[in-house]
């Protein structure tokens, strides 16, 4: 309370004059005065040390505020009662003036608040009763929800799960009162992620969400199936014990295998309209459809197949029995909650299915050299060192003055060594994870490459080695290298061969150069390369890279396309939600804007010309695809289960939210470029202006994407385009319906894995493989045919020219 040192400060000789001799009560000269009143018209009755308030006392202000309680030094220190004119009311810990500790606070509307405080704020953990009967109790951080907690609506709807800044983000379950239930992945507030749904009638759903709307494959079990290794998902989920994987596994698809013809499909229970699941307002959740925009996924329209392949809606009328055939399984494919495929499928089949891809998945991580290594505790301790020293790192080289750089930056002198004990020295922090010895290579080059991206140190930092950590993902390749993923999707970590070291510091000149020359270019871009030296001179290779599908749209398919034909396509039983699939899985074509065209090949030219003068083979382009709902179907769209978003108001006196309209898209817009309503936020993979597209009379141009927003077009980042399905003659027979071939897409794109030169191991490897199979079908061949096939093919098969 500085206004309360203040007005005694003034008043200090006058107020000694007032109250005449001091009585001394005990050694520590504590003087007792009945009553005090000020100028201001503040009054105080209670305790002085000297000439301040210590001890008990309280203190009325002017304004008939009241405080009631223990003073020290004449602040409010110790045990207190707070009381406004408002009617708000505070009971508990306060330290220096401020409500810091544990205590209980009641607002003017009713609502109540029991936990911790710092400073004023609501911290740690507590309990809060909103003034309309709905609580949370759980962790808080600055005033709002996180951590984890659990949210009870009026209604009788219950979320328990992680929240971060107000929202429910991370893993958590959803448990509507009509009995339907979510275990899954959030994301500021909506269902995004894998996760299973679980109906009331016994049906469950697993799949992936995005922004609260089915989006991707799933799997859909009908009420009445009892499968054990169903119940051991759900065990392991409640437990949040689950690898990203587990849960596309659970749900993954396969798209041409053990169709069952039949022309339409009877629904269980689950896929029927009912208002049980509607979430009344609560005033936290803002509630703009009266009836239907508040359903739980049982809340929608019956969706069925015609004998003529389109989409008709049932009502409820005749459809209240259960399936009969319980081992019955739908797999099902959704674009922004839009079903747009199905096929029906045996659940033996599909259980087969999935023991297979579990071996198969047994085997590979048997084949692969470091996630063989690192498992459990050391892969923990691997990220944990890792992080420790990058951030050693980053703070070392930041504070250098900004320079070019120059040929000694490259050299081998150019390294950072640093010994990492437990125990810290001068140099290093203390830690948890085993002795360790960091090298950083080229330290000065990297940091330059980050601030050519754009990258801000402390962001960098925060983003591979904040409280949030690093998430280990699955190899897509068969490299055996351990991945890891930053907390927000911005970087990609992996391990090196030493091999791969090798070429990387060789040709980082000339890759500097390049891509300093050239901003738009697809080439990887590297943001650090370090070594971990453990005990037992085990030595870990890594190098950070930005990640290519660092975007807030899902990514439905994505491609690994290299030119060749022999081994490139995938096995069916192995291909899941998240596959990697490979040139002959391929059967779109893309068609885009002419001049967005003309500069992607330009640039993929002038890439290959760099790579092939490297002598560099085996790269590839990785594609990513995020589809958007066809038009035509808008009609058919499930009414989402909207989630509540919920964030603390400027004043603090509750919670407010808003909710944004999540119905698909009628297509993409492409419009002209600008920069104050594009999200132009830099991330590890954009850099300098956007593009001009033909069809807007060479503007720089934004693509709309409805329900996202207005996203800056880049050379691999937000290229819109159309996808057109090359339908084969197997497919059009097939059992399984495709309504619409044609889709609008967004594209993400890069040339990736550039370290394998074509030395005397590569060039045996030709001649071996060339007398058993088609020269120019294998992937090895010498740099200069492997760039002008790479680039044919993506010219003739994937980008054509529209005629």
């Amino acid at each position: 309370m500085t206004r309360l040192k203040i007005l005694f400060d003034e008043e200090s000789e006058t107020s000694a004059k007032q109250l005449g001799p001091i009585s001394c009560i005990n050694v520590e000269n504590i003087e007792r005065h009945n009553e005090k009143a000020f100028s201001n018209g503040d009054f105080y009755v209670g305790d002085f040390k000297d000439i301040l308030p210590h001890g008990k006392g309280k203190y009325t202000w002017s304004d008939g505020t009241v405080y009631e309680g223990d003073w020290e030094a004449g602040k409010m220190t110790g045990k207190g009662l707070l009381l406004w004119p408002s009617g708000a009311k505070y009971n508990g810990d306060i330290s220096g003036g401020y409500l810091h500790g544990s205590g209980a606070f009641t607002a003017p509307d009713g609502s109540v608040y029991e936990g911790q405080w710092r400073m004023n704020i609501r911290h740690v953990f507590g309990r809060k009763k909103y003034s309309n009967s709905d609580v949370y109790e759980g962790e808080w951080k600055e005033g709002v929800h996180e951590g984890n907690g659990r949210y009870f609506w009026n209604n009788g709807n219950k979320f328990t799960g992680s929240w971060k800044r107000g929202k429910m983000h991370g893993r958590g379950v959803m448990e509507w009162v009509n009995g339907d239930q979510y275990n899954g992945c959030w994301l500021n507030g909506f269902r995004h992620g894998s996760g299973i749904y679980q109906y009331a009638d016994g049906g469950y759903y697993f799949g992936t969400w995005t922004r609260g709307l089915k989006d991707g494959k799933g799997t859909f079990y009908p009420a009445g199936s009892k499968r054990p290794y169903l119940k051991k998902c759900c065990s392991s989920l409640v437990n949040n014990n689950v690898h990203k994987s587990v849960l596309s596994e659970c749900s993954s698809l396969n798209m041409e295998d053990c169709m069952v013809k039949k022309p339409s499909v009877n629904r269980s229970l689950s896929e029927k309209i009912s208002i049980n699941g509607v979430l009344r307002n609560s005033g936290r959740i803002s509630h703009k459809t009266a009836e239907l925009s508040r359903l739980s996924d049982s809340g929608r329209e019956f969706i069925r197949h015609n004998s003529s392949g389109t989409f008709s809606l049932d009502s409820d009328a005749g459809q209240s029995e259960v399936s009969e055939n319980s081992a019955v399984v739908y797999e099902r494919e959704y674009m922004q909650g839009v079903m747009i495929k199905e096929r029906i499928i045996n659940y033996s089949e599909l259980s087969e299915r999935a023991e297979k891809r579990t071996k198969c998945h047994a085997k590979e991580t048997k084949k692969s050299s470091c996630s063989g290594i690192f498992k459990g505790k050391d892969s923990y301790h691997l990220m944990l060192n890792l992080q420790l020293g990058i951030r050693y790192t980053v703070g070392k080289i930041t504070p250098v003055p900004k320079r070019e750089v120059r040929t000694g930056d490259f050299g081998d002198r150019a390294r950072i060594t640093m010994f990492f004990p437990k125990r810290g020295t001068q140099f290093t922090p203390p830690h948890k994870s085993i002795d360790f010895y960091w090298k950083d290579y080229c330290p000065m080059v990297f940091r330059n490459l980050r601030e050519m991206f754009k990258l801000d140190a402390a962001e960098y930092m925060m983003s591979i080695c904040g409280d949030d950590g690093l998430t280990e993902i699955s190899s897509p390749g068969k490299s055996g290298s351990l991945f890891y993923l930053s907390h927000d999707d911005k970087f990609v970590i992996k391990t090196l061969k030493k091999s791969e070291l090798k070429v990387l510091l060789k040709m980082l000149p000339k890759y500097y150069n390049h891509v300093k020359e050239f901003e738009n270019t697809l080439i990887t871009k590297f943001f650090g390369l370090h070594r971990i030296t453990l005990p037992g001179r085990r030595k870990v290779r890594f190098v950070v890279m930005g990640n290519m599908f660092c975007t807030e749209l899902r990514i439905h398919r994505r491609y690994d396309l290299k030119g060749s034909t022999h081994g490139r396509c995938t096995d069916k039983s192995k291909i899941h939600e998240n596959t990697t699939l490979k040139d002959l899985d391929l059967s779109y074509e893309f068609h885009m804007d002419k001049s967005l065209r003309k500069i992607l090949f330009h640039q993929i030219a002038v890439d290959c010309n760099f790579l092939k003068s490297q002598q560099i083979i085996d790269y590839s382009l990785l594609l990513g695809l995020h589809f958007r709902a066809p038009e035509e179907l808008n009609g058919l769209l499930e009414p989402p289960n909207l989630m509540p978003n919920i964030e603390s108001s400027p004043t603090g006196q509750g919670t407010t939210t808003e909710m944004e309209p999540l119905f698909p898209s009628k297509g993409l817009f492409l419009v002209a470029h600008e920069p104050s309503y594009a999200n132009t936020e830099p991330g590890p993979h954009i850099r300098g202006r956007a593009l001009r597209a033909f069809s807007l009379g060479d503007k720089e141009v934004d693509v709309l994407v409805p329900g996202t927003g207005r996203l800056p077009v880049h050379l691999g980042v937000n290229m819109p385009a159309q996808a057109n399905h090359k339908l084969s003659r197997d497919e059009t027979d097939s059992a399984e319906v495709k309504l619409f071939e044609v889709y609008d897409v967004v594209l993400y794109m890069g040339i990736i894995d550039i370290l394998q030169e074509y030395n005397a191991k590569k060039k045996a490897e030709h001649a071996c493989k060339s007398v058993k199979y088609d020269p120019l079908s294998i992937s090895v061949v010498e740099p200069e045919l492997y760039a002008r096939r790479f680039i044919d093919f993506l010219q003739q098969k994937v980008f054509p020219e529209q005629p």
